[in-house]
């Protein structure tokens, strides 16, 4: 791991120094290349050189107390050096956390998708609650969003919406958000009070780029119909709902939000990309890394992740036995110490796998 991770401080070293160079500062493209190769080790040079300090200094306090010493002296002297292998210990498994392989998607915008499912009217109502409650949490984090296609109950449900967010770390973030979220309440409209149990699918996707996933448009059947709107004036006239029908998956996206149909076209490509990718990273996530996946979850859409039982003001996370109170205050997107502990938990994992390696 040290071998490594001096090899890391030397290249840290080089990349700064071409920043400097005039060469590197007259080609832009090639200069914004190395600022975000020098910029994403950062963190872990600068953990690197605090674990280097911490052994410097570990090994000075112990040759302190090797040393003639008065009692006071001695016993401050042992208040730091167990102060000090406490911060050597932490900052050693902070470096093997930040060793560890990176998710080349983490920083990528997210394709978001959200579906009622069993439960009716009730699922769309809470499919409406989680839209909300990632929307807040994106406003939180300071990301931008935009709708591709909704479809919308009338009273506030959605039986479908898709999100595009964009934001630094957004895919590393709400990753592990894919699945089925369980809720368990009385509904508004139950008049004998009965609990009742609703699902909402959630979809989290990386977007890609064109060139990461190539689609052959003889393959794509594309139709065109009204846009649905509200009624009354905001009913659209013209064809500007774009559908297409993806061949060889049977895949189908529709998007309707846009004003155009070349918007809606090209949004509508956004996500069949990213479906379609998702898709792929499926197979190789099966092939190689089955034992993380039981524990943290694939994010696939049929897998029960999480529960949100409003009786008992507690949500779950089953797949790491998460749970918390105070649903109201989670659902206005207040969700980082969710995202925290699953982060923590996948980490903990892939160290196993390491480990075991």
């Amino acid at each position: 791991m040290f071998e490594k991770l001096h090899e890391v401080d030397a290249l840290y070293e080089e990349l700064g120094a071409k920043l400097s160079d005039p060469a590197t500062m007259s080609d832009i493209s090639e200069y914004q290349r190395i600022a975000k190769q020098h910029n994403d080790l950062t963190e872990i040079v600068t953990r690197f050189r605090e674990y280097k300090l911490a052994c410097r200094q570990l090994n000075e306090t112990e040759d302190m107390l090797h040393g003639s010493l008065d009692d006071e002296m001695r016993e401050l002297a042992q208040a730091e050096l167990d102060e000090l292998k406490e911060r050597k210990a932490g900052l050693e498994q902070q470096l093997k956390v930040l060793l560890l392989p990176t998710d080349p998607n983490d920083d990528k915008d997210v394709i978001l998708e959200i579906r009622g499912g069993a439960g009716g009217e009730e699922a769309a109502l809470f499919a409406g609650e989680l839209l909300r409650m990632y929307l807040r949490y994106a406003d939180r984090q300071g990301w931008k969003y935009e709708f591709l296609s909704t479809n919308e109950t009338g009273i506030g449900g959605y039986k479908e919406a898709i999100v595009e967010v964009h934001g630094q770390g957004a895919y590393s973030k709400l990753k592990f958000e894919g699945g089925v979220h369980r809720v368990q309440r009385v509904p508004a409209t139950e008049s004998g009070g009965r609990i009742h149990t609703s699902t909402v699918t959630v979809a989290v996707m990386p977007e890609v780029e064109d060139v990461e996933i190539t689609i052959d448009m003889r393959d794509i059947i594309r139709e065109h119909t009204l846009s649905q709107g509200a009624g009354g004036q905001n009913v659209q006239k013209n064809e500007t709902a774009v559908r297409l029908i993806h061949k060889p998956t049977g895949m189908v996206v529709t998007c309707q939000d846009q004003r155009s149909q070349l918007q809606n076209f090209e949004k509508a490509m956004r996500v069949l990309r990213a479906r379609l990718y998702e898709i792929e990273m499926e197979k190789q996530r099966a092939e190689s890394d089955a034992s993380r996946r039981g524990m943290v979850g694939s994010g696939d859409r049929s897998e029960k992740i999480r529960t949100y039982n409003f009786p008992q003001d507690r949500m779950t996370d089953h797949r790491i036995g998460l749970t918390l109170h105070n649903l109201p205050t989670l659902l206005d997107g207040d969700i980082q110490i969710v995202i925290d502990n699953l982060v923590a938990a996948d980490q903990a994992e892939k160290l196993k796998g390491e480990s075991a390696a």
